[in-house]
């Protein structure tokens, strides 16, 4: 079963256009061309959208003129900080016939070294009524060195791998550990001067007395006769 969405033609498209759209409380989008049909641009309802994602929807009919037109989400387009769609592009699909999608992957597991997965995504075949919300990659208890191809994924029920069989999806690598070398105790500071400068006794002895030595002489007053 698929979401029924109202949508409404945009007659003009742009910057200012989209905003005034989207202070409506609407997505601008765009249903892309085929050999059969060409390219439209049109606006959906906000909410009507992002309730039926919440449901994980991702095959949606578009209400256009009258008719029903099955088609799936290609692409979202969000803002900078990630907070609302500002734009979607759908793509128009046979429900009987499997399409090729791309699908998130999920890393399962824990290796026993660092995992560094190279893909976060990848394409299957697949009926536009099964597509999966994502497809998990084991990576439990694999040795320092092992790697995971896309041929080793379990595929959902309904799903064909369409990458190729050898694309390397993750790598288990070593644990890099840095350890500073603590410095020496008796290690002179760098920089520091380790002989002590000579000093005369007598400068020694006024600046502990916390006076020059001939201090005294030079301020008393003179002897009466």
């Amino acid at each position: 079963m698929t979401t029924k969405l109202k949508t409404e033609i945009r007659e003009s498209v742009g910057t200012r256009s989209a905003r005034k759209l989207r202070a409506e409380g609407r997505i601008p989008a765009s249903l892309q061309t085929t050999i059969d049909a060409g390219h439209i641009n049109l606006s959906i309802d906000s909410a009507e959208f992002m309730t039926a994602r919440r449901s994980h929807e991702h095959v949606f009919e578009l209400l256009l003129s009258g008719k029903a037109e099955a088609a799936l989400v290609n692409e979202l387009h969000w803002d900078t900080f990630g907070e609302y769609i500002q734009h979607i592009e759908f793509r128009r699909v046979d429900l009987t016939k499997k399409t090729r999608v791309e699908i998130p992957l999920e890393f399962v597991g824990h290796p026993k070294g660092v995992l560094n997965h190279l893909v976060t995504r990848i394409a299957v075949m697949t009926l536009p009524t099964t597509i999966p919300d994502l497809i998990e990659c084991s990576v439990a208890d694999l040795e320092i060195g092992a790697t995971v191809l896309a041929k080793q994924l379990h595929m959902p029920a309904g799903c064909e791998l369409a990458a190729e069989p050898d694309l390397l999806l993750a790598r288990i690598s070593a644990i890099k550990v840095e350890v500073e070398a603590a410095p020496a105790a008796d290690a002179p500071i760098a920089g520091a001067s380790t002989v002590a400068a000579p000093v005369k006794a007598d400068a020694a002895a006024g600046a502990a007395a916390g006076a020059k030595p001939d201090a005294a002489k030079k301020d008393a007053p003179p002897a009466k006769k």
